[in-house]
């Protein structure tokens, strides 16, 4: 009979889950828009995985359910709750055992995350202060912009002369990108700016944690094209696409957990 394995990632603005088998392999995943209740948001995304998994009917059929994420605590149903650091340091072991520096950049905090062999964590540090540099920032850039997410992230790549973004604090920083798009800069050079100027946190970040070979971005923030060729431009080592769905990161490394910890767990009843 088959064990299947599940790591829930709850965040302030998605839902992740991914579920996995006993040997490892990846069988459903599900993303959704959080809810005021990480809870809820939890049940609503392990019923979209668990209904493309054949043999699957609900969660209690799970042999075991890691939580992590902004909303890790709340679930009531997860037999364990583990860090994103641990779960994010995991996945990306998982893809590519050779990355030694993880940016994990959330709905509102970013880290930057340094790994030893097999994935451990040797060392992070985060800002969850400020929301410059942060999916909720980006959100609130894209509204200015009046485009989505995705149109703004390409903005930035048809910039000849970015405009610097000098205001460090979110607020400011977007009350300042207003006011460059009200004197009719040119949106590509504004745009590119903003991606110039939390590229360059995120590496005052990472590098507090001595950044080392090969560096990757987890996170919604890793679709972000025009801030990943920023970081590219930043630094001299290489910048590392995942081959998997960076969002889903995180949910990977609870659900590898998940099945770590679980081998023959007691089945919930």
């Amino acid at each position: 009979m088959t064990s299947y394995y599940a790591g829930c990632d709850i965040g302030s603005t998605t839902g992740k889950t991914v579920i996995i088998n006993d040997a490892g392999e990846v069988v459903s995943s599900a993303m959704i828009d959080s809810t005021i209740d990480p809870e809820v948001t939890a049940i609503e995304v392990l019923s979209r995985a668990i209904g493309t998994v054949n043999g699957l009917e609900d969660m209690k059929e799970l042999d075991y359910i890691v939580g992590t994420g902004y909303g890790r605590i709340e679930l009531s149903f997860a037999h364990k709750n583990i860090s994103e650091i641990t779960c994010h340091a995991a996945g990306a072991n998982s893809v590519d055992p050779l990355i030694r520096t993880v940016i994990d950049i959330g709905g509102q905090d970013c880290k930057a995350i340094a790994l030893g062999d097999g994935g451990n964590v040797i060392d992070f540090v985060m800002n969850d202060k400020c929301a410059a540099g942060t999916g909720r920032f980006f959100e609130a850039v894209s509204r200015a912009f009046q485009m989505s997410l995705n149109d703004f992230s390409q903005l930035s790549l048809d910039s000849t002369k970015p405009i610097p973004i000098s205001s460090q604090c979110s607020v400011f920083a977007e009350s300042e990108i207003i006011s460059l798009i009200s004197q009719r800069k040119k949106p590509a050079d504004i745009a590119a700016g903003v991606q110039l100027s939390v590229a360059k946190r995120l590496l005052t970040l990472a590098r507090r944690i001595g950044v080392k070979e090969r560096l990757t971005v987890t996170g919604g923030c890793a679709k972000n094209v025009g801030l990943i060729k920023a970081l590219r431009e930043g630094i001299d080592i290489e910048v590392v696409e995942l081959p998997f769905d960076a969002q889903l990161i995180g949910a990977l490394g609870a659900a590898i957990l998940a099945r770590r910890d679980g081998v023959q767990p007691a089945r919930r009843t």
